[in-house]
């Protein structure tokens, strides 16, 4: 374990861009394999789309990396954290950092920005994409990617992780990041089996129906162990019967041009038309 850890403090930026970039390729095969949808879309236009919206996330990750640093290394100079209260092994200080960073940083802020109309102005975004695929996890508004950095030093300064154990963090959320959103047929039991701990295809899939109540379920980035502790877990008998997008902008002059995407959290707010 402390060689993990030690890796992923110093993790090169190629291997990172590998995850990332490998993630995209194999479920994009994988896609064309054994589809959930056959979406009748210009695939690649819709990946640049959703690439343009990445860049601006490392350009602001890249702006912020140096508080999120500090949060770790104030955090560990002064044993502060959760992770610090007892004394533990190092696996078990991983496991738990990574839940907190995770219930924290995605979790929580996930379900707030649901709940914050001026938040939520920025994470429609995410949820107006009308053909969901491994590029969607991309798909986030350079606000939110500021608020949802924001959370996750909240986070780091709650358990005390390391900066290996951030790094860690962001790696595993990216490649969950690919595999929830991924436009990929996965057998039902063995989905519905693995949903009990870590998200899963199928599950985030319910998130992303296109009008409530289904739309506000399923918050979970990697373990599905929130949403079932916090009564926001939801199970689709049928998952093809879901229509994604989101009810207020299904219009594709608005949700298919990265210019009015940019534009739409500073437009009036709009009430979603599916009942709560």
């Amino acid at each position: 374990m402390e060689s993990i850890i030690a890796f992923f403090e110093d993790i090169p930026t190629v291997y990172r861009s590998l995850i990332l970039i490998g993630g995209i390729f194999i479920f994009w095969v994988l896609e064309g394999v054994i589809p959930l949808f056959k979406f009748n879309y210009r695939k690649v236009r819709h990946a640049g789309i959703n690439l343009l919206f990445t860049l601006f996330t490392a350009i602001i990750g890249f702006g912020l990396a140096g508080v999120l640093f500090f949060a770790s290394v104030w955090s560990n100079e002064n044993n502060f954290g959760v992770i610090h209260l007892i004394e533990m092994p190092l696996w078990l200080q991983v496991i738990i950092a990574v839940m907190i960073l995770d219930l924290v940083g995605a979790y929580f802020v996930h379900w707030v920005q649901h709940k914050v109309k001026w938040m939520w102005k920025f994470h429609l975004i995410h949820h107006s994409d009308t053909t969901v695929d491994v590029t969607t996890g991309l798909r986030h508004h350079p606000g939110e990617t500021v608020i949802r950095i924001f959370f996750t030093i909240v986070a780091v300064f709650l358990s005390g992780a390391s900066i290996g154990m951030v790094m860690l963090y962001q790696s595993l959320s990216v490649l969950f990041a690919h595999i929830t959103h991924a436009n990929i047929n996965m057998p039902k039991k063995i989905d519905h089996a693995i949903s009990y701990v870590f998200v899963t295809p199928n599950m985030h899939k319910v998130h992303h129906h296109f009008e409530q109540p289904l739309t506000d379920t399923n918050y979970g980035n990697i373990f599905a162990i929130w949403d079932r502790i916090f009564g926001t877990f939801v199970k689709v008998d049928d998952i093809k019967e879901l229509r994604y997008g989101i009810d207020t902008h299904m219009d594709p002059e608005e949700n298919d041009r990265f210019s009015n995407l940019l534009k739409i959290p500073f437009q009036k707010y709009r009430p979603p038309k599916g009942r709560k």
